[in-house]
């Protein structure tokens, strides 16, 4: 496991630091920090690995989403195959309909307007790992605004899984300090908590859409 410019077997501390201390990086040098947290995060993905990295909600775990190999052992570091937990970030909307090959047009309607994170639940999923559509053949999606993120996603190319960084029915963490040591090392890559940006600190809101545009809201 490797961490992006966080000490090794002290993740939580670093992140404690990275949170209190006051930014002496100028805005230049960051960019390329990130640069570089990103191609080593992006290199993780493509060998199959797990990622810990901030998102615009909550810290997360992910992987490429159209590996199945690497689905399956964010199911087994969660202790749970609940695919409903599991959602995909994609960089645009563009990127969505890739993946989803069902969703009415509201959909992205309500997606331009939401003013806060906002996870879509659309049917017709296609294109990612089998074992992240539930029987109903739904994909849940979110488009992050979250520079890291983006950054990421358009460097991949592909979507990236996201679903809480905790065991199954464990309290939701909300920064990198909270994260269960289990978590922390069941995964090959943590990227630095520098790069977390102003996450909300809570979970999405989720709505959930029905291919002749019926809506129902989830959270």
């Amino acid at each position: 496991m490797r961490y992006d410019r966080t000490k090794k077997g002290a993740p939580q501390e670093a992140a404690t630091q990275s949170n209190n201390a006051p930014q002496k990086t100028g805005g230049a040098k960051l960019n390329a920090a990130m640069k570089a947290a990103v191609e080593e995060a992006v290199e993780v993905l493509k060998r199959g690995g797990l990622i810990l990295y901030p998102t615009d909600t909550v810290w997360g775990i992910g992987c490429d989403a159209t590996n199945a190999e690497a689905v399956a052992r964010i199911y087994a570091l969660k202790q749970s195959e609940n695919k409903h937990a599991m959602l995909v970030l994609c960089h645009s909307a563009e990127q969505v309909v890739r993946y989803v090959n069902r969703a009415p047009g509201i959909a992205f309607e309500v997606m331009e307007m939401a003013s806060s994170p906002l996870t879509l639940i659309l049917p017709g999923a296609a294109g990612v790992a089998t074992n992240l559509i539930p029987e109903e053949g739904t994909l849940g999606v979110r488009v992050p605004d979250h520079e890291f993120c983006q950054a990421l996603l358009r460097r991949l190319g592909r979507p990236v899984v996201s679903t809480s960084a905790n065991i199954s029915g464990e309290k939701t963490p909300k920064t990198l300090p909270e994260i269960a040591r289990e978590i922390v090392e069941g995964v090959d890559y943590v990227v630095n908590p520098r790069f977390q940006g102003r996450p909300t600190g809570k979970p999405s809101s989720i709505i959930a859409f029905g291919e002749g545009g019926e809506v129902r809201v989830i959270r």
